[in-house]
């Protein structure tokens, strides 16, 4: 048996906890199933097939087990990040500045639609409706049931929910001056409760609502808009903040090599993804601290 001094015992102690330590911080040991979470922008039903492809693809070139999930709502992807049961995620702009801000969530890529990383806030209505503008909407607030997104959503809810209230006909879920406000969870549910008539107005992501019509998922003929946004930047994939530099490499060379359809449709039908950073999210993070969602 081999006796070490006390000065020497502590020296190996502290030693070993280093190297414990950053073998932690890769996003988990390399034999351990490496975990993505989406946020549920679209039908989770009809993203089934493109998160096994993506499932596949980041395994082949994480070298490790990958696995993607879409999550029921946004909020419970940024806790999962921030419970580690996540390493990496797909949020939408809201999200990714909660999350940045609360737990250290780190922005590596986004996506690009039409050529552009950017999209917009839509208002949008039947097509047979009387309400063809936001001047519209704010005059006869009192006759129209709201539809917003997830109440986390950027587009579906912070930007639309800022221009009401500025506006003067909403203040919050409980205090407005609509006739009715539902939050449907999601855009595809928005977008269809706008077809069927079975609400007014509502919010929407653009690059989402024209996936939505492209793939015949909605009715594009039966919906018209009626109020856009000014631009903002795209969904950001973010990893929490113990992935180390290696692994963030890994990951983004793997998803710039995407061309995958059945993979790039699910993210609001993208194009590609392209790099991000943590400043393209500034007048976001702006926005939700002015409208009290950051703390």
């Amino acid at each position: 048996m081999i006796f070490l001094k006390k000065g020497t015992r502590a020296l190996v102690f502290i030693l070993a906890a280093v190297l414990l330590v950053s073998g932690c911080t890769t996003g988990g040991a390399k034999n351990q199933e490496f975990l993505i979470g989406v946020i549920p922008a679209q039908n989770e039903g009809n993203s089934r097939v493109g998160m096994e492809k993506l499932s596949q693809v980041m395994t082949e070139k994480m070298g490790r087990k990958v696995r993607a999930e879409v999550y029921p709502d946004y909020n419970g992807v940024v806790e999962a990040m921030g419970a580690g049961k996540i390493h990496m995620a797909y949020l939408g702009p809201l999200t990714y500045v909660q999350a940045h801000e609360k737990y250290g969530a780190k922005a590596i890529a986004t996506i690009e639609v039409g050529g552009v990383p950017y999209y917009y806030s839509y208002l949008i209505a039947p097509v047979d409706s009387p309400y063809n503008s936001f001047e519209d909407v704010i005059k006869n607030a009192d006759k129209i049931s709201f539809a917003f997104g997830d109440q986390n959503s950027t587009s579906g809810s912070l930007v639309p929910g800022m221009a009401l209230k500025k506006a003067g006909v909403f203040e919050t879920a409980q205090k407005y001056k609509f006739k009715k406000v539902t939050y449907t969870g999601n855009h595809d549910a928005t977008a269809l409760a706008i077809q069927n008539k079975t609400l007014d107005v509502g919010a929407i992501d653009s690059a989402i609502y024209a996936n939505l019509v492209k793939q015949n998922k909605v009715d594009g003929s039966k919906i018209k808009k009626i109020w856009q946004s000014e631009q903002l930047f795209q969904y950001p994939w973010a990893v929490e903040k113990n992935v180390g530099e290696q692994d963030i490499k890994k990951l983004q060379e793997a998803l710039y090599s995407i061309k995958d359809k059945d993979i790039l449709n699910v993210f609001n039908g993208a194009d590609a993804f392209i790099p991000a950073k943590n400043e393209d999210y500034a007048a976001v993070r702006q926005a939700a601290l002015e409208d009290g969602r950051l703390k």
